[in-house]
């Protein structure tokens, strides 16, 4: 006798047809998951942040950067024109990808919120992006605490007021307004894959900016 409530996760995972596993057609209608544009986009919204955090670690833990440029400032300088053009590469790939999908067919009521909306949407993220920018200057936007930079004190004052990371949210916000600016179903999606990312990144970036301030107070303590 066949007895399901013995099997382990893994029997489980074995007895899947996964060959029957389909994704509901309403969803294919929406998104083209064997759309090239989409999984290119998706790609680089995860390798981006794992780019980032695990160069400015390694370069906080040994270095390399500084010692390479002889100067951590023209190392930061370095890397943040890497991540740059990194997130110019995944703007265009967002964009190729709103262009290769369905879009929602217009209609005569929600097109002109839309219309309003994601531009709008876009506006505020830019804002809170460019905000931060001004606040935190260049060698706070682009990771130089690791490089050994490090700001007198904690931020507190706008956009930081609204969000405690501006420039993520931000971001997000231009991402979502693109999307409905186009009527690309896709696009909602890949801006929450975005968000997901932001989100990860985020509890990996807190906790260690954190700390290397504690050191830095500690240390002006001793």
């Amino acid at each position: 006798m066949d007895r399901p409530w013995l099997y382990t996760c893994c029997d489980f995972g074995q007895l899947i047809d996964y060959s029957k596993v389909e994704i509901p057609p309403i969803l294919k209608e929406l998104v083209y998951f064997d759309d090239i544009n989409f999984w290119l986009s998706v790609m680089m919204m995860v390798f981006n942040p794992i780019f980032w955090n695990v160069v400015a670690r390694f370069e906080y833990k040994t270095r390399f950067l500084s010692r390479a440029f002889r100067s951590p400032r023209v190392a930061c300088v370095f890397l943040a024109v890497i991540i740059f053009h990194l997130m110019l590469l995944r703007s265009r790939r967002f964009q190729l990808a709103l262009q290769s999908q369905p879009r929602f067919s217009d209609c005569f009521w929600i097109s002109p919120i839309l219309d309003w909306l994601g531009p709008s949407l876009v506006a505020v993220g830019v804002f809170l992006a460019l905000s931060c920018f001004w606040v935190l200057g260049f060698y706070g936007t682009f990771l130089g605490d690791y490089f050994g930079i490090l700001m007198k004190s904690k931020v507190t004052s706008f956009p930081f007021t609204v969000t405690s990371h501006p420039m993520y949210y931000g971001s997000f916000l231009e991402y979502v307004g693109m999307a409905l600016w186009y009527r690309c179903p896709a696009g909602l999606l890949l801006s929450t894959v975005l968000l997901g990312t932001y989100l990860v990144a985020i509890s990996f970036e807190e906790p260690f900016t954190i700390e290397i301030y504690r050191q830095k107070n500690a240390k002006k303590s001793t």
